[in-house]
């Protein structure tokens, strides 16, 4: 049975088709990926299905009602989560979680057992109590899912559901997805992380309202243009930068913290990489051809191409030193030519509660600083407290040499801040936004033009210069912002979760210009849920319960921090097979990573070879069971449960 069925299904706004001629059958109990470039017409084709819009022309049925000559019976049967989800901000997390039972008709009986399994699985048990409106914006979002999933629907669309949650909650989030599986509901569902489509039954290409292409992970990834070489390398973003300059016509690019070359002819382009790599002193520790990602895809058919958008007009110091007051040499010469931030006991609390606890670190001038966590764990209160705009309960700081509780106001004349909102004035156009922040920031008259002119092109808005903020795609919006937040060519940039919902191809552009701006010497303090993008920075540091738990660079948390071996795991139904496998001795922990399973394990040899042989003996094909090294995730995820079971062991004790 179709649990969703599209015939030339339609949708234009003016001379505009956001959803162009669909025709496709989802059947019941399937997972439906819809993955697309930002403007590409996924949330249209979202709102057409499920009755909020209107088609032009076309026909739907959803659940075996028409979309719109059945809009009230529709409305029964599904279940939708938009990336606007619909809080109610002065209820409680537990209040709204009831109001949403009450409009889906949830019976009491079984109730409170299901709202506590959702309050358990978002980590939103301490806070059931706290206003919405007081969450952050991670915390909000799993409390969007909660609010869904409280009734069991026979079809559940969810619009990019896991944007702006923390790794470990994503992995719980899709462990419930296969549970609504089993219980036979159909998903439908558009997400940024290519890793998580990769899960998907079968996965559908939009682009311009268009279906390029529909099948499985498999099928869509036959479309790679060329093979893919991954090079490893002790300085992967030096090496990519060498390589794009050096093999002109090759696609280069960083992936996590490998280098992905696609060329038509792997032998010869790997001998020239290694040669360019050998005479920069970056000799290449492995170059190996390997199966495409679904990001890989993605990027190869809409043509990306690995280019780097150029970085135009004077560099930063050069054009800030003519300023009036002081410059960004004058900024850093405070701290010495070294330190961008310093922090030593830093705390804010509210009331009772601690939401940053006596953290410490420096951050160097030039440096790509990640500071990661889960949502909630204090990442976002303390990038307030570094811009000025919050003030610190205890401890010191300083930002480009300025002190965070005595000049707050120098600070924020001395640093760009792009929120998680991108802090756009949606009803404003492209260049009525830019010129709204070039007074804030007091640029000089002479300079605005040129500035103004910068960030158009920059972010590829030259066609859109007059049009209005709203009507923007993610990725433009997200450029646009980054342009309005360095307009003034600040010494440092906060950039707070600015890529989250953000299609590949935009991120990748976007990281372009951040290696470009810390080329110059500015220094970055990015905040992501992108693990991968947490591999391109210099450091990273780890922020869990308000308190630092790790620093370090990339390498040293993937090397040093974790005790136990990962194991990669690719076998047929792997969702089936992630709880079997937990009855393996000595496996630790399982969870889905892309198309197959993570599994840690205290000795990988060991636990490889029973795992293979216990998934055999019960039917499973199994393609690979391997020891590899740990992913950044598998490292935040071990880190966030090492010191979970610290704490549940003291309060033991205690007890």
């Amino acid at each position: 049975m179709d649990a969703i069925r599209m015939e030339q299904l339609t949708k234009s706004f003016n001379s505009l088709r956001a959803v162009d001629g669909l025709t496709l059958n989802i059947v019941e109990g399937e997972i439906f990926g819809l993955v697309g470039p930002d403007g590409a017409g996924k949330t249209t084709t979202m709102r057409l299905l499920t009755g909020i819009m209107e088609p032009t022309s076309g026909d739907a049925w959803v659940a075996g009602h028409h979309i719109v000559k059945e809009a009230e019976a529709l409305k029964e049967d599904i279940g939708y989560m938009s990336q606007r989800f619909g809080l109610y901000p002065d209820l409680t997390v537990m209040e709204n979680i009831e109001f949403y039972a009450d409009i889906y008709g949830v019976p009491g009986e079984g109730r409170q057992e299901r709202i506590d399994r959702l309050l358990a699985f978002s980590n939103l048990t301490p806070f059931k109590k706290r206003l919405a409106g007081n969450l952050s914006g991670g915390m909000k979002q799993k409390l969007g899912l909660a609010c869904v999933l409280i009734h069991t629907p026979k079809v559940l669309f969810l619009d990019e559901p896991t944007n702006g949650v923390d790794p470990a909650s994503r992995r719980d989030f899709w462990r419930i997805l296969y549970q609504l599986l089993r219980e036979k509901v159909t998903i439908f569902i558009s997400t940024a992380y290519l890793d998580e489509a990769e899960r998907a039954n079968r996965v559908g290409l939009l682009h311009r309202g268009r279906l390029l292409a529909v099948g499985t992970p498999d099928e869509v990834k036959k479309l790679m243009r060329g093979t893919i070489l991954e090079i490893r390398s002790a300085d992967p973003r030096k090496a990519t930068a060498l390589l794009r300059e050096q093999l002109p016509g090759i696609s280069v690019g960083l992936f996590g913290d490998r280098v992905h070359i696609v060329t038509d002819d792997p032998g010869t382009a790997a001998k020239q990489a290694e040669d360019v790599l050998i005479a920069a002193g970056l000799k290449a520790e492995e170059i190996r051809p390997i199966e495409p990602a679904l990001e890989d895809v993605f990027i190869s058919v809409l043509g990306e191409g690995g280019k780097s958008l150029q970085w135009r007009g004077k560099p930063a110091a050069t054009s800030q030193q003519q300023d009036a007051g002081a410059t960004h040499g004058d900024a850093m010469d405070r701290v010495g030519t070294d330190k961008a931030v310093v922090v030593k006991d830093l705390e804010r609390r509210f009331g009772s509660f601690v939401a940053v606890n006596r953290i410490s670190f420096q951050v160097a001038k030039g440096e790509i600083f990640g500071f990661l966590g889960p949502n909630g764990a204090g990442k976002s209160t303390t990038i307030r407290m570094l811009t000025g705009i919050l003030a610190p309960s205890s401890g010191s700081g300083t930002v480009a040499g300025f002190d965070v509780r005595t000049e707050a106001e120098k600070i924020k004349a001395h640093i760009g801040y792009m929120s998680q909102k991108f802090s756009l004035y949606e009803d404003l156009t492209v260049e009525e936004n830019i010129d709204f922040y070039s007074g804030i920031y007091r640029l000089a008259a002479d300079k605005r033009q040129a500035r103004k002119e910068w960030v158009i092109e920059m972010a590829g808005l030259q066609e859109h210069r007059h049009s209005r903020t709203a009507i923007l795609s993610g990725g433009w919006k997200q450029r646009l912002a980054l342009g309005c937040a360095i307009l003034h060519e600040p010494p440092i940039i906060f950039l707070d979760e600015p890529t989250s919902g953000v299609d590949p191809i935009s991120r990748r552009q976007f990281w372009n210009l951040i290696y470009e701006l810390a080329g110059r010497g500015v220094t970055v303090f990015v905040t992501t849920h992108h693990m991968d993008e947490a591999e391109y920075c210099d450091r990273i540091a780890l922020i869990y319960r308000g308190e630092l738990i790790a620093i370090g660079s990339p390498e040293v948390l993937k090397t040093e921090l974790m005790p136990e071996d990962v194991l990669e795991v690719l076998c047929e139904r792997p969702q089936d097979a992630m709880g079997e496998i937990l009855q393996v001795a000595g496996v630790k922990e399982v969870a889905l990573f892309g198309k197959g399973l993570h599994v840690v394990a205290e000795d990988g040899e060991a636990t490889a070879d029973a795992i293979h042989s216990f998934l055999k003996d019960r039917g499973y094909q199994v393609a690979r069971v391997e020891k590899i090294a740990p992913s950044l995730e598998d490292v935040f995820v071990s880190l966030i449960e090492a010191r979970d079971r610290a704490e549940q062991a003291q309060q033991a004790v205690q007890a």
